[in-house]
């Protein structure tokens, strides 16, 4: 008999997962992951650990299966807390949940499992795995879930073929009502519990708070910059080779405090993002204002107002080859290949037209229609048809 551990979360995707897991024959073990001590950032009432654990914990009793919790709050500490510190502080949005996959989930918590025995790792993703032949390998395709509202793929953007093949998806091919009405004939507690917010295990977090601990508040000016301003308007159109338009299409504006007009204040750079809409505080435009871009640097945020704001739309993206990763290794291109895609930038974007170009630092991603507010920092990943072959952190 073959034993798969899961990560039980204490929600209702993985509770149902683990039934699945052991209507199809395998030994079950469920393993809860503690990764966060300080309560001090958590909104308490709100999903802290413990009633997740204590549900967790209460799932396995009633599928009759062991349950254990490990304690992840270092490895959680080193590689996702201080990623995302660095990352704020370079000015870039980070991805937590991408990473929290990638480094603690298919990395930490599968090694505990393999070494307690486990042939695979389990989780409640709606994603699903194919197994392909190509020259006598077995090659593992991530595939989107089945349900498209909830389609999770995005998120495992980053696993290797090693990771793939020791894992499962069991409700890839069921829809979210389908697995609350599964917990509901199963009576079990987690049947209604709202889906989880906030930083993958963190619980609720108020990101702000959570960021202030390390990074200090401090005062710089908001700059509200017109979309008739000449940077948007003297457009380039000849270019001597593809590589040159590409970096065109995909270059970071300067923006200057002269470009603009002072509009407000604000109490740090590093808390805001492109595309934001919240927490400015300036009233009195005619459209609402969005982040069109921040200078860490100089502690300045720079609007325009309006979704359809030149500054907030780019039709192009690099990734450089440090942080270029291929699920499907055998489908990477090489020097000068291209490839035609579905691409998105964000999770629950749908799928955009896109082509990939490979260049010698790294490789495009150029998109037909215009993206809004692409974010240094966050994934891109593409596809063909519903299997995710690849990702890369926008640069």
């Amino acid at each position: 008999m073959k034993r798969v551990i899961i990560g039980l979360s204490g929600g209702v995707d993985s509770s149902v997962a683990a039934y699945l897991l052991k209507q199809q024959g395998y030994e079950v073990i469920g393993l809860f992951m503690k990764n966060w001590h300080d309560d001090s950032v958590t909104i308490s009432d709100e999903c802290p650990w413990l009633d997740d654990s204590n549900d967790a914990m209460l799932v396995a009793e009633k599928l009759g299966i062991p349950f254990q919790t490990v304690d992840l709050s270092e490895q959680y500490k080193e590689r996702i807390v201080n990623y995302m510190f660095n990352e704020y502080e370079k000015g870039r949005t980070p991805n937590p949940d991408v990473l929290c996959n990638r480094e603690i989930k298919f990395d930490v918590f599968m090694k505990i499992a393999l070494e307690l025995g486990a042939d695979f790792v389990a989780t409640g993703h709606y994603c699903r795995k194919g197994v392909i032949k190509k020259d006598s390998n077995e090659i593992y395709k991530l595939l989107a879930g089945v349900d498209n509202n909830k389609d999770q793929s995005y998120f495992l953007c980053q696993l290797s073929q090693e990771q793939l093949a020791k894992s499962l998806f069991p409700i890839g091919e069921l829809t979210k009502p389908e697995v609350r009405d599964i917990a509901t004939k199963l009576d079990l507690v987690t049947a209604d519990k709202k889906d989880s917010q906030g930083l993958c295990f963190i619980g609720k977090v108020k990101l702000p708070d959570f960021l202030q601990q390390q990074l200090k508040p401090k005062e710089g000016v908001i700059v509200e910059v017109s979309k008739e301003q000449d940077i948007y308007n003297k457009v380039k159109t000849d270019f001597n080779s593809e590589e040159e338009k590409l970096k065109y299409l995909s270059r970071k504006i300067n923006y200057k405090v002269d470009l603009g007009k002072v509009v407000g204040k604000h109490q740090g750079a590093h808390y805001f993002t492109k595309g934001q809409r919240k927490g400015l505080g300036v009233g009195g435009t005619i459209e609402p204002l969005f982040v069109i871009d921040t200078d860490v640097k100089e502690n300045v945020i720079y609007t325009g107002q309006g979704k359809e704001h030149p500054g907030l739309l780019k039709k192009a993206l690099f990734v450089s080859n440090e942080e270029l990763h291929w699920v499907r290794e055998d489908l990477k291109l090489h020097l000068d290949e291209t490839l035609e895609v579905m691409a998105r930038i964000r999770y629950r974007q749908s799928l955009q037209k896109a082509k990939l170009h490979k260049v010698d630092s790294g490789m495009y991603v150029e998109f037909e229609e215009f993206q809004s507010a692409m974010a240094e920092g966050q994934f891109v990943a593409w596809y063909i048809d519903n299997e995710l072959i690849g990702s890369g952190v926008i640069s």
